[in-house]
């Protein structure tokens, strides 16, 4: 008999009786419905019984007037209460507390103290990391698991398990390779990381755009706003790093990712980040939050701090020297939700002193009402609402745990393969599968998780091919600096020289790189080098490398070392990422992940981490920023978009050469010291700017169906770099492509020359567009095609 306790909670006595008296299912089902009843009516939400006739509860009304309506009901001390992630709520109302604090970075978490697990619901599925599932350049698997994790996040609501707001994503730049929080990002290129977040939020939030409030099943919140890329590196920390950032790398590599999310992505919320900008707070930055985020980009939704960071306003940064002052100018420069207690505490302080009136308060207050109005949060039981019948059937699901594999298997990239070492026979005998990370569960998971509906580690993925003869070989965890190093090296020994395959799983997990945590070098830790090494000289077959890890690590030895046939990135993969390993291993999937950030050598840490400049300085030899402006190929070990396939892919781009004239208003041209001989072009002065079609054919020679990963990159003319500052490469379009083997398949991309063959000047305002030859190329193995688009004027309009 199933045991119902799994499903609607602890009810000993109920089915003791189902139990003992082996009643018949429809009595038992009669106990279930009833115990599901008294659940939902023992949920905490607004606008119950004997509450119904309240003004706000009516949901004849509109929005705005029922937010109104609750806001002038509220006393200044109950209005205070609210403007922190545990919300009071107001008794006499019948407003409940409300926890706003919910994590969903690749999975509903239990990490914030809004959502928790029990035996209706004790377990969700755990997605990958979201580096690796950028690894997929797949858009369209990025709003897949935006709208699951939005489903299963509706569901614990309903059996009163989370709150409705969760904040996520996080789309932050990944700019440098050692920062502890990059493997939660989707890379380093903006428009990468703007699908992600356009695709993730609008899965999450599932809109319905038939609906005048623009309902929301669950509220994202795009973080962290802005220039935020450190934690604690070295003697810089989160709470006193100051980012200097001039305009053009502010508007054209730490922003865009925020606009899109809010004007594309429709996001609810924007968190705003610890660390200063330009010497001016995150939070308290009104140019930045109200100026730009509510009035240019448009937030239908509510911005919350980072936790705790208006009390780090005061007590670490001492920006201001009372911590009313510190409320007063972050509520005035538009934040309306503090992580935190801090406004509880000073709010009403600050009024009564007079540095914030209690209408500002108010406005607050009407961002996140509306927000929760959105929800239904005000529209009575749960239950009853359009989401009702999500419920534990729907957590944890079977097609949420097989988009899990998916999503693992397509972001995972093959990184060397010798002379066709992989795929593995699936006939082999005995496979050594040696590393700290080979049966490690926890790692899979990283960091901002729940607890999964199953794990599977690369052991127990790979038995499911093979016998596993399975070793540590570093004496416990991955900083691999075990008292028994000696023994173990004599272990692995013997091992390998029994096995028909190697596989080492290495890398990091989040004693090595987290939140408040980044690394000081790129080597793998400990002995781990030692241990591959010694691998590589003791066995004669096949030796794999798996790294499992967010950032990129320095393995350029193994990429060099002729003994170790392939390397496979596995990322942090999730529930399911040993079966992703396996099935990769031994050809039951064809890897087609590209690498969404640049793989540095050690010689990268020369350079300081807390440098916010995105472009190069030969002056200073400084090496800029991700592979748009870094220059020195001798500090790259994979180039981004770097990825390889079991098939034998080949691209070309069907036009050679393209020209255009274009014809533009300006009279005189600030960006040209000669107007006679001006080598580019204002956006905005553009008449009729022009558009056009690039087709890629790409062929597979074999020998497997395969998934081919189309990245296009534009070259601007290379004057521009130098004179204007314009990137040296920029990705404008990308589409995985499948293609069965021996066939060719078309990949179209329409290319609009304003908006994807411009950048930004450094005045970071202005759009230019540069006259000349401009090359486009697609990332391939080994040879690139290109095309070139000659861009020129006929005259200039008076």
């Amino acid at each position: 008999m199933i045991d119902i306790r799994r499903y609607y909670g602890p009810c000993t006595q109920c089915v003791g009786a189902i139990m003992a008296h082996k009643q018949t299912w429809a009595a038992a089902l009669g106990v279930v419905l009833l115990l599901m009843l008294q659940q939902a009516e023992a949920l905490k939400y607004p606008c119950g019984r004997g509450f119904e006739g309240l003004g706000f509860c009516d949901m004849r009304r509109g929005v705005a007037d029922r937010v109104a309506t609750l806001v002038a009901n509220l006393t200044l001390q109950e209005k205070v209460l609210q403007l922190v992630n545990g919300a009071a709520g107001v008794p006499r109302l019948g407003l409940p507390p409300y926890q706003w604090w919910s994590e969903a970075l690749h999975g509903v978490s239990n990490q914030g103290p809004g959502t928790s697990f029990a035996h209706s619901i004790p377990s969700a599925t755990s997605f990958p990391q979201v580096l690796l599932s950028a690894a997929s350049f797949n858009s369209s698997l990025f709003l897949a698991i935006g709208q699951a994790i939005s489903t299963e996040a509706r569901a614990m609501y309903n059996m009163g398990l989370s709150g409705l707001t969760y904040w996520s994503p996080n789309i932050n730049i990944f700019r440098d390779p050692r920062w502890g929080r990059g493997q939660e990002t989707p890379g380093e290129d903006p428009l990468l990381v703007s699908s992600y977040a356009v695709n993730f939020v609008q899965g999450l939030q599932s809109i319905d755009a038939s609906d005048p409030t623009k309902s929301l099943k669950v509220a994202a919140c795009c973080k962290h706003y802005t220039a935020y890329d450190i934690d604690q590196w070295k003697d810089v920390d989160r709470f006193h790093y100051n980012a200097n950032v001039n305009a053009q790398d502010l508007g054209d590599s730490y922003q865009p990712p925020f606009q899109a999310c809010i004007e594309e992505g429709a996001s609810a919320c924007v968190m705003c980040s610890y660390n200063r900008v330009n010497g001016v707070p995150s939070c308290a930055d009104k140019s930045m939050l109200n100026d730009i985020v509510r009035d240019q980009w448009g937030l239908n939704g509510y911005i919350v701090s980072d936790c705790d960071s208006v009390e780090v306003m005061y007590d670490y940064m001492h920006y201001t020297t009372t911590p009313m002052q510190a409320v007063a100018d972050s509520i005035l420069a538009g934040l309306d939700l503090n992580c935190g207690d801090f406004l509880s505490h000073y709010a009403a302080l600050a009024v009564a002193e007079g540095l914030v009136h209690e209408e500002d308060i108010d406005k607050s207050l009407t961002y996140l009402y509306t927000t929760l109005m959105r929800l239904g949060y005000f529209d009575g039981n749960p239950r009853k609402q359009k989401y009702g019948e999500l419920g534990p059937n729907q957590v944890c699901s079977d097609e949420h745990k097989q988009l899990a594999v998916e999503a693992a298997k397509q972001g995972m990239v093959l990184l060397k393969n010798l002379n066709q070492t992989l795929p593995l026979s699936k006939n082999l005998g005995q496979v050594a599968v040696i590393g700290p990370n080979a049966d490690a569960s926890e790692m899979l998971r990283a960091n901002y998780a729940g607890l999964p509906c199953r794990n599977t580690t690369v052991v127990s993925g790979i038995e499911r091919y093979a016998d596993v003869l399975y070793l540590n070989g570093c004496s416990g965890t991955v900083s691999c600096d075990g008292l028994y190093f000696a023994q173990d090296l004599e272990n692995l020994t013997m091992a390998v020289e029994q096995a028909d395959a190697v596989v080492l799983v290495m890398g990091l997990d989040q004693t090595q790189e987290r939140e408040s945590f980044d690394r000081t070098t790129l080597l793998l830790p400990g002995q781990q080098k030692t241990i591959i090494e010694h691998v590589a000289n003791s066995a004669s077959s096949p030796i794999i490398l798996v790294i499992m890890s967010g950032g990129p690590v320095d393995i350029s030895f193994a990429q060099s070392n002729p003994s170790i046939g392939a390397i496979l990135w596995g990322g942090y993969p999730g529930e399911a990422g040993g079966e992703a390993v396996a099935s990769i291993l031994f050809g039951d999937h064809n890897p087609s992940g590209r690498l969404p950030n640049t793989w540095y050598t050690e010689n990268y840490t020369q350079w300081s981490m807390a440098d916010s400049r995105m472009r190069s300085d030969p002056s200073t030899g400084y090496p800029g920023r991700t592979y748009r402006f870094q220059s020195s190929s001798d500090l790259t070990l994979y180039e981004f978009g770097y990825g390889l396939s079991y098939s034998n892919f080949s691209m070309s781009i069907a036009a050679n050469t393209t020209s255009f004239n274009l014809t533009t208003t300006t009279k005189n041209n600030t960006f040209c010291d000669d107007q006679a001989k001006c080598d580019v072009l204002i956006v905005d002065d553009v008449q009729g700017c022009f558009s056009m079609e690039v087709n890629i054919d790409v062929h597979n020679g074999g020998p497997m169906d395969g998934t081919n990963t189309v990245l296009l990159l534009w070259h601007p003319p290379a004057a521009m770099t130098t004179s204007l500052g314009a990137p040296l490469r920029q990705l404008i379009a990308f589409q995985p492509q499948r293609v069965p083997a021996n066939q060719t398949v078309r990949t179209s991309f329409p290319i609009d020359a304003c908006k994807q063959l411009s950048f930004l000047a450094p005045d970071g305002l202005t759009r230019l567009l540069p006259l000349g030859s401009h090359s486009l190329s697609v990332i391939a193995d080994p040879i690139a095609p290109t095309m070139s688009v000659i861009i020129g004027t006929l005259q200039s309009l008076s």
